[in-house]
């Protein structure tokens, strides 16, 4: 998918993504996030505690100053997703106004920690390099002694810790959006075949019998007008069936639109087999009707599949195989729905030889149902199709 460019003065297209709880941009938004607060408060303790502590082992008591400092030094935290840098930097003066007020041992506070770490997260490598020798240094100046190699390696290696993990989590975030955007592409590619199978079998069946009703009502009007008139009345139905269905089917794409003031038909299933045999039979092609087992309702997605598989079938049939006869049997097991369409015309090697869509998108959907279909030519001729949908334990229960 095509990047697109930046608009001058925006965010770099490879920037780390805002936090789910950053404020949104705008005057009347708080200055900071509850937990921008909460990690303010947290950062304040934890270097309020161990300066007590260090305090109270090495000198005897707890400077005012020195607690006052710190607790003033995490302040900048609130700030830090709007003014990261600005953050660092008030954090780090605190940090040198502490060493030189108050005797203070080796020390990296977690206020450090995260106004690095944010810095880190938000900016490009040549600022986080020189925050990261800033951070590194700071704690090391206005001591009373020379910092040994002990201190100087504790230092850099706390900065390391910090750049690591930044990285490692940017890397972390920059691979979870890489797979939502594969996840979303893969969804819309899902959805357009989708699209397209159903275009296909209602275009091709409604335009098919309108077709075959057509021919014959031309052939029937002078001889005899009833059989005419009845073939223009099913060609009626057909057109006003096939402009219903791909108006259920655009309304999908009409995301945003005012919804339709009809109420939509629902999607056909098993229940409208009957009635696309009998549009078929009009249609001049003998079809048999065989069900067998116990009915009981379905899944609609399987009922559409079923009903989808059916009507291209006959479709094919009424196309390809001239003077014959078609049979359609649904079988209800216990663990799985059979349907099975064939013919007895010379019209197989006409449906072997074709685009294949139809038989493409039957295989879609049965496929994504888990099931398996087969379909070709019968050894003492026709055509036919057969599928298998497996149904779940609570589906086969359904009654």
């Amino acid at each position: 998918m095509p990047k697109t460019p930046a608009a001058p003065g925006g965010p770099r297209a490879d920037a780390p993504l805002p936090r789910a709880d950053a404020p949104p941009p705008g005057g009347d938004t708080p200055p900071w996030t509850r937990n921008d607060a909460l990690v303010t408060v947290g950062a304040a303790a934890v270097d309020l505690l161990g300066f007590s502590f260090a305090s109270q082992l090495d000198h005897g008591y707890v400077p005012p100053v020195g607690c006052v400092l710190l607790l003033v030094a995490a302040l900048p935290l609130l700030a830090r997703r709007r003014a990261p840098l600005f953050t660092l930097a008030a954090v780090l003066l605190l940090d040198l106004v502490l060493n030189l007020s108050v005797p203070v041992g080796q020390h990296f506070t977690v206020t450090t920690v995260v106004a690095l770490y944010t810095v880190v997260r938000s900016r490009g490598a040549a600022v986080v390099a020189g925050a990261a020798f800033a951070c590194a240094v700071m704690p090391l100046v206005g001591r009373p002694s020379q910092p040994g190699t002990v201190e100087v390696v504790g230092s850099a290696v706390n900065v390391l810790l910090v750049l690591v993990a930044a990285a490692a989590v940017n890397r972390w975030h920059r691979e979870n959006e890489a797979n939502r955007r594969l996840l979303a592409d893969r969804a819309v590619a899902d959805e357009r075949r989708r699209i397209a199978r159903e275009l296909h079998d209602i275009v091709a069946h409604h335009i098919t019998t309108m077709q075959l009703m057509a021919g014959g009502a031309r052939a029937n009007l002078a001889g005899n007008p009833e059989v005419a008139r009845e073939a223009l009345v099913t060609l009626e139905g057909s057109g006003r069936m096939a402009l219903r269905e791909m108006r259920q089917l655009l309304d999908v794409l009409r995301a945003g639109d005012e919804a339709e003031k009809e109420p939509t038909a629902p999607q056909p299933g098993v229940g409208d087999l009957a009635g696309i045999v009998g549009e078929t039979r009009r249609a001049g092609l003998p079809v048999e009707l065989d069900v067998r087992g116990e009915e009981r309702p379905l899944p609609p997605s399987v009922g559409l599949t079923v009903f989808r598989i059916v009507q291209e079938a006959l479709t094919n049939a009424r196309k390809y195989a001239g003077q014959a006869r078609a049979r359609v049997r649904l079988t209800y097991g216990t663990h799985a729905l059979a349907v099975e369409v064939s013919d007895d015309g010379a019209g197989a090697a006409a449906v072997s030889a074709g685009s294949g869509y139809g038989l493409v998108g039957m295989r879609e959907r049965v496929a994504l149902h888990g099931g398996t279909l087969e379909a070709g030519p019968l050894s003492g001729g026709g055509f036919r199709v057969a599928a298998r949908l497996p149904l779940k334990a609570e589906e086969g229960a359904l009654r």
